[in-house]
């Protein structure tokens, strides 16, 4: 066994010494550079062997996740709404982020609509402008055409009138 301070193999009983707040096995010699604990020869426990234990493994579950629906959105025009909010108040992108405690890039980068806000933002940003940023989520009604029936002869042609959207006037081909 060696010294855990110097290193030196110890001939006699090792110690047991708190030295700078850690528990070490130290020589006699190194042991008067702390405060010593016991007097102690190592020993190995050994397993009964009678008695035997089964390693058992826990399995854990991941808590559930709270489900949330979310019923708003932002509006689409959400930077002209600020922009034109925040100089309608007077106040410089600097104003504005010191009153929400929010960067001025951000800002910058809402009002030109590189970023989107989230919705925690969008609600500092209503109460500080005095606007409606968030409104609630509308289900849009798709209309789809009559599906025409196998035995009609569908064909690709049938599949892009059906996919174009509704106003496009349709163009032939004329026949050559």
């Amino acid at each position: 066994m060696r010294c855990e301070v110097c290193g030196r193999k110890i001939h006699t009983d090792p110690v047991r010494a708190v030295i700078e707040g850690a528990k070490l096995t130290v020589c006699v010699e190194c042991s008067k550079h702390g405060k010593v604990m016991i007097y102690e020869e190592p020993t190995v426990s050994q397993p009964s062997p009678t008695k035997s234990y089964a390693h058992i493994p826990v399995i854990m579950k991941k808590p559930p996740v709270a489900q949330v629906q979310i019923t708003t959105e932002v509006v689409d025009d959400y930077a002209a709404k600020i922009r034109s909010a925040r100089e309608k108040l007077g106040l410089s992108h600097e104003d504005l982020g010191k009153k929400i405690n929010e960067k001025t890039s951000l800002l910058r980068h809402i009002e030109t609509g590189k970023v989107a806000p989230n919705n925690q933002l969008a609600n500092k940003l209503e109460h500080a402008l005095k606007i409606t940023l968030m409104v609630p989520i509308v289900d849009e009604k798709v209309t789809v055409a009559p599906k025409k029936m196998a035995s009609d002869g569908l064909t690709l042609g049938d599949l892009i009138e059906m996919n174009k959207p509704d106003g496009e006037a349709s163009s032939r081909r004329k026949p050559s």
